[in-house]
């Protein structure tokens, strides 16, 4: 299907990491070994490298190609929030930046070893930090931010509970940064998005802690918990996390619909949504993204034909796929999808459970076939973004048309998928994902070409710059955009208070100082 389409891509070459040239790594101040004890510093060659880039398209093409212009000095993994203190105090007093890392799953350059004005850099691994305490009676749980998503959840379990937070990077992303970048799920329509569930949040910065109570809430002015969640560590590191947690659900029912257009699917998640019976799972796929998941499905044969003519007969050919899911006590599942589908009924064919298991058993699969499809030659890269219901057509159609365009321009026609999905009253997130023939040695220039125009169509719609993948250093242009001058002479205000030598993720978040 690609090579119809797109054409005939040139397979990329991938070198092993240890053919990856990185500059020489510059020595740390000896007190900092000494302030995290022995093992605890790491520099060879594959402990930078593998701290050297997060898992967006430029990290990605740079990796392969085996060409990064930098990587920390060294990797450091305090074991303990006091040695995270020390380790900071150290690097403010010395002039060497800081690179709070977790899972390095950022697709927007969160992690990338930028040193700023300093001369050295280390990246500060937080694996050590795995504290997991659960409060049955308030449901509550205090996590510490190296827990891998997997990890967190075998400790909830076992104890009967579960946080409901699954992205697409579950498996290596870390709880401080589902914190960090106010992460979203994939059952977000349920469980909320990483930040609402948040109860309490601790931060070690440069100029010494700071923590928030662990009450469900307080009038006592702006919220400090807040200004921490999505801070991307250029304020400091995130050393604790308590969030709400509910029980285990007994069943899980999802299941697929078809709605005829992507207006229609759309206008069908929002009664949903304003109605309050939202499934915890709900996503709608565009007509190109449909049909490339019924490509990528390998359901030929008499299932295809069967399948075809179902949606014939129900006039939803080339309509729109439509995912739901609840989770929960059993009578509960039934009751709340009972709700739910006579409001899908008005606009959708129901297609059963089969889709909708092959969803979930297949929920973390995009990232490994991207990976297929670098290697093939095609370029693969995701953004997302998030308005209301009232402009959310009109920044589809905008964003859709400028990805479009900035291909076409390069050459390299491609295709343009969409899904609406974090639903809520007021609005929705819809995430983008777009293919084309990689350019040769001009990969990089390509993503920005795109990359520009989609970031660009979002903010003359008036839609934000991220709904759910952050900052980094990526969206980085666009924040006067979203939060104004003032937004950012608050920020700025805030980071020199809490790092005043500027240490903290340079290059992120926040421009200059």
């Amino acid at each position: 299907m690609l090579r119809s389409e797109l054409g005939e891509a040139e397979p990329a070459p991938c070198v092993g990491l240890e053919q990856v040239v990185v500059p020489a790594p510059r020595p740390l101040p000896e007190e900092i070994a000494r302030a995290v004890g022995p093992g605890a510093v790491l520099d060879g060659h594959e402990h930078r490298v593998r701290r050297a880039a997060g898992r967006g398209y430029p990290d990605l093409v740079r990796l392969r190609a085996g060409r990064l212009d930098d990587a920390p000095d060294a990797v450091v993994l305090p074991g303990n929030v006091d040695e995270v203190a020390r380790v900071l105090e150290i690097c403010s007093r010395e002039g060497v930046a800081v690179v709070p890392f977790g899972g390095g799953t950022s697709v927007v350059g969160g992690v990338e070893p930028l040193r700023g004005r300093f001369e050295r850099l280390l990246s500060l691994d937080l694996r050590r930090l795995r504290e997991v305490v659960v409060d049955g009676r308030s449901l509550t749980a205090t996590l510490g931010p190296g827990l891998r998503g997997p990890e967190a959840e075998e400790a909830l379990n076992a104890q009967g509970v579960t946080l409901g937070h699954f992205p697409q990077s579950f498996e290596y992303a870390t709880i401080g940064g589902f914190a960090a970048t106010r992460s979203a799920g994939q059952a977000s329509s349920g469980y909320g998005r990483f930040d609402e569930m948040v109860t309490s949040i601790a931060l070690a910065a440069p100029a010494g802690d700071m923590r928030t109570l662990e009450v469900p809430h307080s009038a006592a002015g702006p919220a400090l918990r807040e200004l921490v969640l999505g801070s991307e560590g250029a304020l400091g590191v995130i050393t604790s996390v308590s969030a709400r947690v509910r029980a285990l659900p007994e069943r899980r029912r999802y299941e697929a619909w078809m709605a005829a257009d992507f207006d229609t699917g759309a206008d069908l998640v929002r009664s949903l949504a304003q109605a309050g019976v939202l499934p915890d799972v709900v996503r709608v796929s565009d007509q190109a993204e449909t049909r490339v998941s019924l490509a990528l499905s390998g359901q030929g044969g008499a299932k295809r034909a069967l399948l075809s003519s179902y949606l014939r007969l129900r006039r939803r050919a080339g309509g729109c796929l439509m995912v739901c899911g609840w989770e929960g006590e059993p009578a509960a599942v039934e009751r709340r999808r009972a709700l739910s589908a006579r409001i899908l009924r008005g606009g959708a064919a129901a297609l059963g459970g089969a889709p909708g298991r092959a969803w979930e058993r297949g929920r973390y699969e995009g990232p490994y076939l991207r990976d297929e499809l670098l290697d093939l030659g095609y370029l693969v890269e995701t953004l997302e973004t998030a308005h209301t219901w009232s402009r959310l057509g009109e920044l589809y159609d905008a964003v859709r048309a400028a990805i479009g365009a900035a291909l076409a321009t390069q050459g390299t026609p491609g295709i343009t998928m969409c899904h609406l999905s974090h639903a809520y009253g007021d609005g929705a997130s819809l995430y983008f994902t777009f293919l084309a023939r990689r350019r040769p040695g001009a990969e990089l220039e390509q993503w920005r070409g795109v990359k520009a125009a989609a970031c660009q169509a979002i903010v003359e719609a008036g839609g934000t710059i991220t709904h759910h993948h952050g900052v980094g250093r990526d969206h980085l242009p666009y924040m006067r955009a979203e939060i104004g001058e003032r937004g950012i002479e608050t920020l700025r205000a805030v980071k020199e208070r809490l790092d005043p030598a500027g240490i903290m993720n340079p290059g992120k978040l926040i421009a200059g100082r």
